[in-house]
């Protein structure tokens, strides 16, 4: 059964490479070189191929309690490394960079979707186990980010360039660092698994709070899929907290941001510091309104088939016409002229949002 206390974090690449933009060689060289790295791809075979120069990223969020204060235990209601040895995932995204380095997506995974895990070694033994269903989760709990990066790819037909991992720490550094994030709920939230408890309105969360409003989910009803929107609006709040004036002409408070958004990173072993600050310089100028927010289309929420139950199942049409643009580097959003006359018009099968939509702004009746 999925841990409650996992952690999404839906923005910490778009952010970290934006904000990438404004350090130094040097700078940039004293951070990086202390983030911990992963041979993720080492014995993957007949991957996908990469159809265009467009980047791939699978960002996973960890809850392991490493590095979090005695005090932010308490306040999280976690428990200690002792009581959750290790760490486990059911985080998941999937980010997007365009070839132009001019807009990004970010593709929630749902932790439950239905899956196939590919025939692998065991974590613990030489055992090697069959391909088994089960909810994409497990096979990051069972192989690791090469089993989970090797599910995803078998499931999409995408190929990920590179693979980021952030823990719980990570996050809430870098909410602090900013100062905190501006959130508004239209309904009060009393949720005892995350132990978040606020009024409707409008707030500034700090690190640890803003921790337990992304992992919410039992207030309302609609599980994960309501927390999954929440994150979506809580990335674009982040987005733009961090690529706000106060933060970016802000040389202090942008590199404490930074050391806080890497602190607790790990990545695979290809990426290099020439790679994030050649990344950085080229998303300069990518703003909020250039990175889209959506989940993987699904078809099915409660899925039960081979032995897994409670799944949800991904729109075979739809998730596949999205991996296609995604591989191919193409618009999420059609732009059609229905009449020679007529003004074109946007079609979203998505359900997109814009990193730059902010739920404070819209009506409340």
């Amino acid at each position: 059964m999925t841990s409650p206390r996992a952690i999404r974090f839906f923005t910490i690449l778009s952010i970290s490479i934006v904000a990438l933009s404004g350090i130094t060689w040097l700078g940039l060289g004293r951070i990086t070189a202390a983030i911990p790295k992963l041979d993720v791809f080492a014995g993957l075979e007949d991957r996908p191929k990469k159809e265009s120069s467009a980047i791939n990223y699978l960002i996973v969020g960890s809850d392991t309690r490493e590095g979090l204060t005695r005090e932010e235990t308490r306040r999280l209601r976690v428990g200690s490394t002792a009581v959750a040895a290790g760490k486990r995932s059911d985080t998941m995204l999937l980010v997007h960079i365009s070839k132009k380095r001019d807009k990004a997506a970010i593709i929630s995974i749902p932790r439950d979707s239905f899956a196939l895990i590919p025939e692998h070694k065991s974590l613990t033994s030489d055992k090697i186990i069959p391909a088994t269903y089960s909810k994409i989760n497990s096979a990051y709990n069972w192989g690791g980010a090469s089993l989970l990066i090797e599910t995803f790819e078998d499931m999409s037909g995408l190929h990920i360039d590179h693979y980021v991992e952030i823990s719980f720490v990570g996050f809430v550094r870098m909410v602090d660092a900013l100062g905190g994030v501006e959130i508004c709920t239209k309904r009060d939230i009393n949720d005892p698994k995350s132990h978040l408890s606020l009024p409707a309105g409008t707030h500034v969360l700090d690190g640890v709070d803003s921790l337990k409003y992304v992992r919410t989910r039992t207030f309302d009803g609609l599980g994960d899929i309501g927390r999954m929107k929440r994150q979506q609006e809580f990335a674009g709040a982040m987005l733009r907290k961090a690529t706000s004036a106060g933060v970016l002409l802000n040389p202090i408070k942008l590199l404490d941001f930074i050391n806080s958004a890497l602190a607790s990173v790990t990545t695979d072993s290809g990426l290099s510091q020439g790679d994030l600050l050649t990344l950085g310089k080229q998303l300069r100028n990518l703003s909020a309104s250039n990175v889209r927010t959506l989940t993987i289309p699904l078809k099915y929420y409660n899925y039960n088939k081979n032995g897994v139950s409670a799944a949800v199942l991904w729109d075979p049409e739809l998730s596949a016409e999205l991996f296609e643009r995604i591989k191919n580097d193409d618009a999420l959003i059609d732009k059609v002229r229905p009449e020679p006359s007529a003004s074109p018009t946007l079609v979203d099968k998505f359900g997109t949002k814009t990193a730059s939509d902010n739920p404070c702004n819209e009506s409340k009746g």
